[in-house]
């Protein structure tokens, strides 16, 4: 990659945050997209994330992976997949300026979908209706492949599932690494991961596993809501700057 120095450090902050966001605070997955897509054109940077996601949710597997609850999984899989494929068939149609606009709106989006969540409180999966995990799961499979800015869309998932903490956080974790998983080969086919990306990643991993132990170590110590509040703001700017 040919960024300067001062987006080297950029990245790797944002990269920081992507370890975070998988470990503790997930509201930081939503600026390190938004940092991501400043950086380099909107629909590279989407692949060029991708590994780092995955090197992360691997290390939040390993952390939690005793509290997953497959059933929910077993639910989202199918409709997440078609999501998936959606995303695919939207992302080798539009350009960079396009996808550009597509992320802003979906960081957006993404924020008020929070805050929403927020007032609103916990809601039963029942008040939604029957296809409220069909919506869902296509949803988050679209907007994982255009903007990598799923996590939104799982966590409002999960807390409607009334899922306790630890189970929320194991599930979300084996949720997000099978899904990535599953997107790779669709990035390789457009053109959004190759050896150039790559050889980025892996300046950029040591960032990430140092975020996602940290995480892991501050989960029960850490102020979750101010942090989720200036994650929100900042994505919030971030997807604005895009848009404009």
């Amino acid at each position: 990659m040919s960024f300067d120095v001062w987006q080297w450090c950029l990245a790797a902050v944002a990269a920081i945050f992507i370890g975070l966001s998988k470990t503790a605070v997930g509201g930081l997955g939503l600026v390190s997209v938004a940092v991501f897509a400043n950086l380099m054109p909107a629909r590279e940077a989407s692949g060029f994330v991708l590994p780092l996601l995955i090197c992360a949710d691997a290390i939040a597997v390993l952390a939690y992976r005793r509290h997953t609850q497959w059933v929910h999984l077993v639910r989202l899989f199918p409709w997440t997949g078609l999501g998936v494929l959606l995303g695919w068939f939207a992302l080798g149609r539009i350009n960079d300026a396009q996808a550009s606009i597509l992320v802003g709106t979906i960081i957006l989006a993404m924020v008020a979908i929070h805050v929403w969540r927020r007032r609103k409180g916990e809601v039963s999966a029942e008040a939604h209706g029957p296809w409220f995990g069909v919506f869902m799961g296509v949803l988050a499979g679209f907007t994982t492949l255009i903007a990598n800015a799923a996590g939104p869309l799982m966590a409002l998932y999960l807390l409607a599932m009334r899922l306790p903490k630890m189970e929320f956080v194991g599930t979300a974790a084996y949720f997000f690494f099978l899904l990535n998983l599953f997107k790779v080969p669709f990035m390789i086919n457009l053109g959004l991961i190759d050896a150039r990306s790559i050889t980025g990643n892996l300046v950029l991993v040591p960032a990430v596993i140092a975020g996602a132990i940290a995480g892991r170590l501050l989960l029960t110590r850490i102020n979750q809501k101010l942090f989720e509040h200036v994650a929100l703001a900042l994505s919030a700017l971030a997807g604005l700057k895009l848009l404009w």
